[in-house]
């Protein structure tokens, strides 16, 4: 008998059915991709490189309002297609607060000297020559210990930037440099998140799926490592900065350098070692920062502020803070480094979390709408052997990262859709998870929209469009992976991992 709470049923009622929805058609599911691809490349030809300012953005709400369209079309709710959204962006959510304590840690880490201490030591030992490679090589060993190319990007990376301004060399080639190193570190080591995911989807172990992408991502790297050298060589730093020595003196006179100033650095490498996690591993590295600043730059603080009536303490309370949400703004008196070391706060990340929030509700919307399986099934019904099944696999996680906006749903989505077909055909899991890792995770910085790319043009200061040309091993890396699989070589079968597993028992 119902309580007085509950409201009477008829004995007709009966539970709420759940609602119909209409199979999405292939033009369905292309309509908003084709809107997509013309605003944004109208939203290029008007803005340039300014067009992630806002113009992406418009883009991208513009084309999840189409995709809404459609799906109302086909019966699905506001509520649903919302849920979608919520979902999508709540997804994004870890993303958004790492880049924003990203912002902080750069601001508190220049304001320390913490940053110009990288710079001043860099710019005594690299060689402008070889200057590039090693960047490269610098962020690869780095991301292979801890296991992240945000970290590196977010620490070692804005430090290299900042050595190429202030040698006069591109920044757009060391951007390259640096996320093809920290994007390779991070592929092949084992504490990275990416890396244990892949293997996950596809059924497979680690340390399998590791070796196995030995084979491609070996030679993508030396081919970044010969192009870097050749850069180096055949293109000479313009003097950004009066000369070398006159910048050292700078540096020395202003945050007077010293192996102390590293300490923000250590704790943050150490704190990636002992994989703890990035939101809290940057927020410590910015208590870092700014506890050296208050120890070690007390003067260029009080400066920073520029205001006399304040008590000494409170203005540096008020400094260590305005670095936090606003950067830091730098008046050496030399115009390369001033632009080179005002920068960081968690107000210059804003712009890019709007990007990052503006391409989760159009990938969200495409998801629950089913638009985005619509593609994925039609692209796997071209597959007509094993070769073009693993193409189609690399193909598709692309196409995910430019419709989604994150990696890790260019992995999940077409990994779970594909699994089946690859043991129906044959293939052993590691086949799977390597093609995962060669496209999601390796083309996720070159999508201005994506968490990724975004992150990385924020943290480097350097347009993805500027630097995706230079992004060696990132844009190489596809490459092979298709290339082996069109000439059958190292594809492994699923009858000679059983076989293996066998004779190992």
């Amino acid at each position: 008998m119902p309580s007085n709470n509950e409201p009477l049923q008829s004995p007709s009622d009966g539970p709420e059915k759940a609602p119909q929805h209409k199979p999405a058609s292939l033009l369905d599911a292309l309509t908003p991709i084709i809107a997509l691809v013309a605003m944004l490349t109208t939203a290029v030809y008007l803005f340039s490189s300014d067009s992630s300012s806002g113009a992406n953005q418009i883009a991208l709400i513009m084309a999840a309002c189409i995709a809404l369209v459609v799906g109302a079309k086909n019966g699905y709710s506001w509520k649903e297609m919302e849920a979608g959204i919520v979902h999508s962006v709540s997804m994004a959510t870890g993303a958004l607060l790492i880049l924003f304590s990203v912002g902080s840690l750069i601001g508190t880490w220049i304001l320390a000297g913490t940053v110009p201490t990288m710079i001043f030591y860099g710019m005594k030992v690299l060689n402008p020559e070889y200057f590039y490679a090693a960047s490269c090589l610098l962020c690869a060993v780095v991301a292979i210990s801890i296991g992240s190319s945000w970290t590196v990007a977010g620490t070692l990376g804005i430090a290299l930037i900042g050595i190429a301004g202030a040698m006069g060399l591109s920044v757009e080639i060391t951007a390259g440099a640096i996320i093809s190193g920290a994007y390779f570190g991070d592929k092949m080591s084992p504490m990275s998140d990416t890396t244990n995911l892949a293997p996950a989807v596809a059924g497979t172990d680690l340390f399998s799926h590791i070796r196995h992408m030995v084979w491609t991502t070996t030679p993508s790297i030396i081919i970044a490592l010969i192009g870097f050298v050749i850069l180096g060589f055949s293109t000479q730093g313009t003097g950004g900065s009066s000369d070398l020595e006159s910048t050292l003196n700078i540096l020395q006179s202003q945050y007077n350098p010293g192996i102390h100033l590293l300490l923000p650095l250590l704790v943050v490498l150490a704190l990636a070692y002992k994989k703890v996690p990035a939101f809290p591993t940057v927020i410590l590295g910015t208590f870092a920062g700014a506890i050296c600043a208050a120890l070690f730059q007390f003067d260029n603080i009080i400066e920073f502020v520029g205001d006399n009536n304040l008590l000494p303490a409170i203005a540096l309370v008020k400094g260590i803070w305005i670095a936090m949400f606003d950067g830091y703004t730098a008046n050496t008196g030399d115009a390369v480094l001033d632009s080179l070391l005002s920068r960081g706060g968690m107000s210059s990340m804003v712009n890019t979390v709007w990007l990052i929030l503006c391409a989760m509700a159009f990938g969200g919307v495409m998801e629950r709408t089913g638009l985005l399986k619509r593609i994925l099934q039609s692209i796997l019904g071209v597959v007509t052997s094993s070769s073009s099944l693993i193409i189609t696999t690399l193909a598709s996680c692309i196409g995910a990262n430019l419709i989604t906006g994150d990696q890790f749903i260019a992995i999940l989505l077409p990994g779970r859709m594909l699994k089946v077909e690859y043991t129906k055909r044959g293939l052993a899991p590691v086949n799977l998870s390597r093609a995962l890792e060669d496209s999601a995770t390796i083309t996720s910085p070159l999508v201005p929209w994506n968490t990724c790319g975004a992150y990385m043009a924020s943290t480097l200061g350097v347009a993805t469009i500027a630097y995706l040309p230079y992004a060696f091993f990132n844009l190489v890396c596809p490459l092979i992976s298709a290339s082996y699989a069109y000439f059958n070589f190292k594809i492994e079968k699923l009858e000679e991992v059983l076989e293996a597993e066998e004779v190992i028992a």
